[in-house]
C-alpha cells in the first residue's frame, strides 16, 4: 500500500524573486539618460540652449552622484583606453585652442557624455541595456510621430523651434523649421529633431533593437512588431540618403555575422571574409562610379547636398595646423566669433564638417585623428568577435549564440557610414553608444557571465537563458 511521505524531495514552493524598487528606479533613470542622448537637438528645439544645457549637465551630475553612491563593480584596468586618450587630448587642446570658450563648453559636453555612457554600462546587464535602449527609442519614435501628427491636425502649418508660429510676413528657409507639416503631403519628416537625418538614424537603430528583442524572445513580441513597423515608417518618411546607405551596410554586416556563426571548423571563416571584402570593396567602387545616378534616385546631389564644398574649406583650414589642430569643439559653436559666418548653408552657420574624420583632423590634428581611428578600430574589432564567437568559458563548446551580441557590431556599421557624411559619431548618441558599448564589452565579454552580469532582470526566461 502506497504511503504519501510528509518529507518531499523537492523544495517547497516560493514566490519568484523580483527586482528591488531601487533597481527599477535606476533602470528608469538609465532609460532617461539614453533617451536624452538619442534626442540630441530635440532639447534645443523644444527648450533652447539653456534648457538643453540644464538637461545635459544636470543629468550628468545626477549620474555621477548615483555612481558614487552605488559603486558598481568596475574593472578599471579594462577601460576603452583609446577613447580615454582621445578625451585627454581634447582636454589638452585648451592649451592652444583658437576658440577657448567654445572648447570649454563642448569639452563639458564631451566629458558628460563619456561619463554618462560608462555609468549606464556599469549598472545594467547586457539584456537590461538592450531593454533600456528599446524603451528609449520607443519614447523618441512615438513622440516624433505624435509631434508631426499634432502639427498637421492642430497647428496647421510649419513650426519654428520653441513652439513658435512663423510670421506670415516673413519668408523663412525650410532649414530653420522644427516641424515642416509634411505628415500628410508626402514630404520628409523631421520628428523631434528638427532634421530628417537624425530621425532616420534613430529609426534605423530602432529597427535593429526591436528585431534583437524579438529574436531574444522578449515579452509582448506582437508589440515589438508594431514598434518595428513604426520605426520602418519613420525611416522611409525621413528620406535620408546616408541612412539608406547605412541600412545597406547593416544588412551586409548582419548577413556576414550570421554566416560566420554557421562555421564549425577552423579556417571556414576565411571564404566568408574574402566574400565580405569583395562585396565591400565592390560596393564602395560602385557607389563612387555611380554616385550621380544613385543619389539622384535618393533625391540628393552627387556632392551630398553641398558637403564637398564644406570639406574643401575645412581641409584648407586644417592644413594650417596639421599636427595639433585648431582646438576641440564638437559641435562647432555658431555664436563663437571663429565659427560665426565662417561656413554657411542656406544662410545658417554650419556646426560641423559633415565628415567625422575631417572634423577631428581640423580640431585635433593628426594626433587626434590617430586616436579616434584607434578608438573605432578597437571598438569594431571587439564588437565583431563579440558577435561571431560562440560564448564559451569552460569545456562546453556548443552553447547557443545570443541575439544581444549583434547590437554593438550593427551600431558600428551605422556609425562608420554616418561618419562619412556627418560628424554625428563624435557627439550625441553616436559617441555615447561607442563609449557605452565598448566599455560594456570590455567589462562583460560574455552575456550573463562575470560580476557585472550576475544580477536578476525582471524579464521572462532570463534565468533559464543565463543558466545555459
Amino acid at each position: 500500500m502506497a504511503v504519501h511521505t510528509k518529507h518531499p524531495v523537492a523544495a517547497p514552493p516560493s514566490a519568484p524573486i523580483r527586482e528591488k524598487t531601487g533597481h527599477i528606479l535606476l533602470r528608469g533613470w538609465c532609460i532617461f539618460v539614453i533617451t536624452a542622448a538619442i534626442a540630441g537637438t530635440s532639447w534645443l528645439m523644444a527648450f533652447g540652449t539653456v534648457g538643453a544645457g540644464v538637461v545635459a549637465f544636470g543629468s550628468g551630475i545626477v549620474s555621477i552622484v548615483l555612481w558614487l553612491v552605488l559603486r558598481p563593480e568596475v574593472q578599471w584596468r579594462r577601460l576603452p583606453w583609446f577613447a580615454v586618450l582621445y578625451v585627454v587630448w581634447a582636454v589638452a587642446s585648451l592649451l592652444w585652442t583658437a576658440y577657448p570658450s567654445a572648447t570649454t563648453l563642448t569639452l563639458l559636453l564631451l566629458l558628460t557624455t563619456t561619463v554618462q555612457a560608462m555609468f549606464v554600462g556599469s549598472v545594467l546587464t547586457w539584456r537590461e541595456l538592450v531593454r533600456a535602449i528599446a524603451s528609449a527609442l520607443k519614447w523618441i519614435l512615438a513622440l516624433s510621430l505624435l509631434l508631426e501628427l499634432w502639427v498637421s491636425l492642430f497647428w496647421h502649418g510649419p513650426m519654428l523651434p520653441g513652439f513658435v508660429r512663423p510670421d506670415p510676413s516673413t519668408r523663412y528657409d525650410p532649414i530653420v523649421y522644427w516641424v515642416r507639416d509634411n505628415l500628410f503631403d508626402g514630404g520628409r519628416l523631421q520628428g523631434l529633431f528638427g532634421n530628417a537625418n537624425p530621425l532616420a538614424y534613430a529609426a534605423l537603430l530602432g529597427m535593429i533593437v526591436f528585431a534583437i528583442r524579438f529574436a531574444s524572445r522578449a515579452p509582448r513580441r506582437s508589440l515589438l512588431v508594431a514598434w518595428f513597423a513604426l520605426a520602418a515608417f519613420l525611416f522611409v518618411r525621413a528620406g535620408s540618403a546616408t541612412a539608406w546607405l547605412a541600412a545597406v551596410a547593416v544588412v551586409v554586416v548582419l548577413t556576414t555575422a550570421l554566416l560566420m556563426r554557421t562555421t564549425r571548423r577552423a579556417g571556414e571563416r576565411t571564404r566568408y571574409y574574402v566574400a565580405y571584402a569583395v562585396v565591400g570593396i565592390g560596393g564602395l567602387t560602385a557607389l563612387w562610379l555611380l554616385r550621380e545616378r544613385i543619389f539622384s534616385v535618393l533625391g540628393r546631389s552627387s556632392d551630398l547636398t553641398g558637403r564637398e564644398g564644406i570639406w574643401e574649406v575645412v581641409a584648407q583650414k586644417a592644413a594650417e595646423r596639421p599636427v595639433i589642430g585648431w582646438g576641440f569643439s564638437t559641435p562647432w559653436v555658431p555664436s563663437d566669433p571663429f565659427f560665426d559666418g565662417w561656413i554657411t548653408d542656406h544662410g545658417e552657420t554650419v556646426m560641423q564638417a559633415h565628415n567625422m574624420w575631417l572634423d577631428v583632423y581640423f580640431q585635433l590634428g593628426i594626433i587626434g585623428l590617430v586616436l579616434v581611428a584607434l578608438t573605432f578600430l578597437a571598438y569594431v574589432w571587439r564588437s565583431w568577435f563579440f558577435a561571431v564567437d560562440r560564448p564559451r568559458w569552460d569545456l562546453v563548446a556548443d552553447r547557443p549564440y545570443s541575439a544581444v551580441t549583434l547590437l554593438p557590431t550593427l551600431v558600428a556599421a551605422i556609425l562608420l557610414v554616418q561618419g562619412l557624411a556627418e560628424s554625428g559619431p563624435l557627439l550625441g548618441w553616436g559617441w555615447f553608444f561607442v563609449i557605452m558599448l565598448a566599455f560594456k564589452i570590455k567589462q562583460a565579454p560574455l552575456v550573463g557571465r562575470g560580476p557585472s552580469e550576475q544580477r536578476l532582470v525582471g524579464e521572462q526566461g532570463e534565468l533559464a537563458r543565463m543558466a545555459r
